[in-house]
């Protein structure tokens, strides 16, 4: 399935590419160098990419979308550079993280430009509506920022505080990006409406599958050590499933882990084994397998169509994806 989605997706990823060299281009080149750092560690441009298929599904046959998908791509890096910061990261995709190599300062103010320029693309566009969609999108992620900061370290989160958190960090942007290709393609509200919808479900499963592969995934997959939402005291639903259903010796082991200031190797492997005996993963898994058959089903509004077609097989790769 991956290989024939890239091939499909060949020529739109090309001209995202050259865009996105194009518009890091500075008279600052610290801008410029960080900018590509973190462009060029192996990100797979699903952002831009939906904007690109969600405004070609609603009509748009021309050439001047790239700019605009771009945004996308940039907003999400800038929130990776301060995450980075935020979480004390050491790598990122199986490289240094840019604020191990150029320190925080410079990887927070690199990271306010990718905002500050995405912003001015979008402004080029001369769309109050794109401007209000794209507001609302990064303030809800801040607000989700925040609220990840706040549940630090607590392993007590309910599954409905998670989920709140992970749809403002990650799904709200996602969203956005298919919902203003829609703008772009054309001024149909239902449309408009459904392609949403398609991007918050397929955030949601994108973050949850994302979850599982953080127990079951190796350091190549991820760019990170396996663990590390652990280590970084970040509870997320496969614990959190852990904990609700698990027996009463083995929560108490997995908050006297989770709370722990050293994951060993060993305490890794021990929780990997509650949550997985527990039926967190597999939770979590069947979770994300809802919110793709509803991401699916939001395309039913759309005739036939490649483009419809391409959506949906994205929307399953997400299930079975292993980076």
């Amino acid at each position: 399935m991956k290989e024939s989605i890239i091939s499909r997706i060949q020529p739109d990823l090309r001209r995202i590419e050259e865009e996105i060299e194009l518009l890091l281009t500075t008279s600052v080149p610290l801008i410029s160098v960080v900018g590509r750092y973190i462009m060029g560690s192996g990100g797979k441009r699903l952002r831009p990419l939906l904007l690109v298929l969600s405004a070609r599904l609603c009509g748009y046959q021309g050439s001047h979308d790239a700019s605009l998908a771009v945004v996308f791509e940039f907003i999400h890096a800038a929130s990776l550079l301060h995450d980075d910061v935020v979480d004390h990261a050491k790598f990122r995709r199986n490289r240094p993280a840019a604020n191990t190599v150029w320190g925080n300062q410079a990887v927070v103010l690199v990271g306010d430009f990718l905002y500050s320029k995405a912003i001015h693309l979008t402004v080029g566009y001369n769309s109050l509506r794109m401007l209000e969609v794209l507001s609302e999108a990064t303030t809800r992620m801040s607000e989700g920022e925040v609220l990840q900061l706040v549940h630090a370290d607590n392993i007590e989160i309910s599954e409905e505080e998670y989920i709140e958190v992970i749809t403002r960090k990650t799904a709200v942007l996602i969203s956005a990006a298919c919902q203003i290709g829609a703008l772009f393609g054309g001024n149909d509200v239902q449309r408009e409406k459904a392609l949403k919808t398609y991007g918050h479900n397929l955030g949601i499963a994108f973050q949850l599958v994302d979850d599982t592969l953080d127990y079951t995934g190796d350091v190549k997959e991820l760019g990170k050590p396996v663990g590390n939402d652990i280590q970084e005291g970040k509870a997320t639903l496969p614990l959190i499933c852990a904990l609700r259903n698990g027996k009463p010796g083995d929560r108490a082991r997995l908050r006297e882990v989770f709370s722990s200031e050293q994951l060993r190797k060993e305490d890794f492997a021990e929780i990997k084994e509650l949550v997985t005996r527990s039926g967190g993963l597999d939770y979590t898994l069947r979770l994300a397998s809802r919110h793709i058959q509803t991401a699916k089903q939001a395309l039913d509004i759309f005739p036939p169509h490649p483009t419809r077609d391409l959506l949906s097989d994205i929307a399953d790769y997400v299930i079975c994806r292993r980076m």
